[in-house]
């Protein structure tokens, strides 16, 4: 049987293809091209970020390793709450005096994404873990030409009142050598990138594993940058994280069974959609048709709300997982669609930048992985010698007490993140995920139903144009037709045209089909899917 891998970066993919080639299963090929990711792109994911990774081993594990950023032990919920300018406009944190929680050091949660990448290889990994690592070290040290992908969000201007991505570049000394030239000029396109610190960190990563960036050396150094600049994450807090090994939230639609993410990631809302879309006939009423882009906007809609009201970290918030998945609770809002009554939502929410990324892998064994990982907005902060640039994730918390997503010690903010594997005769089917922030959700929604109510291909599923609805207006990109929107707009519909023709949220993924594998890499990014032929193995 034949592999493939699929993601937005062609280095990481190539380094992912290569650990097939060389005998390694998903697993490896997932881990290497994680990291590899994290060196050319490296304000999308990294070591110091957070994330959840689907692993399906055939015959054997299948399982979720949640690695989550998680609030210091310095936290207080009501540390903030005199800082409070406002909510950001697509809802996905605040504006506080300073951007304390945006920037700089207090922004930092603790970062969960090494320990996962090495738990993963440690219980799966055929390569050796310094085989794994290396490709990283190499693009690290030998540098890596940025592409459009990168230099658009670096450049990019959201209007959100969050700090723009170029003053997180300069924030630290480190960043100012890395990511400037000497007259103080942003790197542009096509220019290349050379991280030697980050090389140096990564050497001695792939020589001690996780453990010395948790509890040693490296630690050690974190633990004293933090301390000397005001930081609330701790060398206690490092020693004491732990990944959350959890069992997949499964769903059903229209015969197929589809494993996904528990909270606090966007599983529960996938599944709450697909339930309330089952119910409808979508294929006859025509791919983005006026009455199709109604139907599932309103779906967006009710699962939003849902979200917002019930949905954070299940060891600080009763979710209520079993009703919100269930296909009687889905009838009752599906039927209130059919009457044409229409979901509101308060806050005005547009969708956050796509400041995450995603892989999707499956092995010539039929092992599989689906994995989305982030920096969320990153921190801006570089311990001087290390190179990789830490999360940013404080700014998604609520600074007022008393709610699902308020600041706790040791609490985790709801991520859309929904690495999602859909199954057909107990075979991997789809393998499918994507970065986008608040918009993660609605596009692994519509690649799925683009494949299974509309018989696309995988890669006709992820460039097929999208919409969303998670707030009252829809917002739709430009490559739907007016003529097609303009009856929503007759039935007092507020519709929002984006200048964008590939919008809300990048996904990726595989199809199999009887053994034979065909990728998607949604052309919004720089991606692609490469397919490795049994005969491909080498030395």
């Amino acid at each position: 049987m034949t592999g493939m891998v699929v993601a937005p970066q062609p280095e990481a993919v190539e380094a992912g293809a290569v650990a097939l080639r060389r005998g390694g299963n998903a697993v490896d090929a997932a881990i290497t091209c994680a990291l590899v990711q994290g060196v050319v792109d490296p304000q999308m994911c990294g070591i110091a970020g957070f994330g959840s990774l689907q692993i399906y081993i055939k015959g054997g594990d299948h399982y979720f390793i949640d690695f989550h950023g998680r609030a210091p032990a310095a936290v207080t919920d009501d540390m903030w709450q005199h800082l409070i300018e406002g909510e950001t406009p697509d809802g996905f944190g605040f504006i506080l005096k300073g951007n304390v929680n945006d920037i700089g050091y207090q922004s930092i949660t603790v970062p969960g994404s090494l320990k996962a990448y090495n738990e993963a290889h440690a219980n799966h990994g055929v390569l050796s873990w310094r085989d794994v690592v290396e490709p990283a070290i190499a693009w690290a040290e030998n540098g890596s030409v940025i592409r459009p992908q990168v230099e658009r969000f670096w450049n990019a201007e959201d209007g959100s009142g969050r700090v723009q991505t170029r003053e997180r570049l300069r924030y630290s000394e480190s960043g100012r050598r890395i990511y400037f030239e000497a007259d103080g000029q942003l790197k542009k396109l096509g220019q290349t990138l050379y991280n030697p610190d980050m090389a140096a960190c990564l050497k001695r990563i792939a020589e001690e594993g996780s453990e010395v960036f948790y509890k040693g050396e490296i630690a050690e150094r974190i633990a004293a940058d933090m301390q000397a600049n005001g930081g609330l994450l701790s060398l206690a807090d490092l020693r004491d994280y732990e990944t959350v090994r959890c069992e997949p939230l499964w769903g059903g639609y229209r015969g197929y069974r589809f494993s996904t993410n528990q909270p606090p990631g966007g599983g529960t809302m996938l599944i709450e959609m697909l339930n309330m879309l089952e119910r409808f006939d979508l294929a006859a009423m025509g791919h983005n048709s006026t009455d199709y882009i109604r139907t599932v906007t309103e779906v967006m809609k009710r699962a939003t709300s849902d979200k917002d009201n019930f949905i954070g970290d299940p060891n600080f918030v009763d979710v209520p997982v079993a009703r919100l998945t269930d296909k009687q609770y889905a009838a009752q809002l599906s039927d209130a669609i059919q009457r044409g009554e229409r979901a509101s939502i308060e806050r005005f929410r547009k969708g956050e930048n796509s400041n995450t990324t995603h892989v999707s892998v499956i092995d010539g064994d039929g092992n599989a992985v689906s994995m989305t990982h982030s920096l969320g907005m990153p921190s801006g902060v570089i311990t001087e010698g290390l190179g990789f640039m830490y999360n940013g994730c404080m700014g998604v918390f609520d600074p007022r007490p008393g709610r699902v997503d308020s600041l706790a010690p040791g609490k985790s903010r709801f991520s859309s993140l929904c690495p999602t594997i859909v199954f057909q005769n107990d075979e991997p089917y789809l393998v499918i995920g994507a970065p986008g922030g608040t918009q993660i959700a609605m596009g692994v929604l519509q690649a799925m139903l683009n494949v299974i109510d509309f018989d696309m291909d995988m890669q006709q599923a992820v460039q097929a144009p999208r919409f969303s609805a998670t707030s009252d207006a829809i917002d739709i990109s430009n490559r739907i037709p007016d003529y097609t929107v303009q009856p929503l707009r007759e039935m007092d519909y507020t519709v929002q045209r984006l200048p964008m023709g590939f919008a809300f949220a990048l996904v990726h993924g595989i199809q199999s089909v009887g053994g034979k594998k065909n990728g998607g890499a949604d052309p919004g990014g720089d991606g692609m899917a490469l397919l490795v032929e049994p005969g491909d193995l080498v030395g």
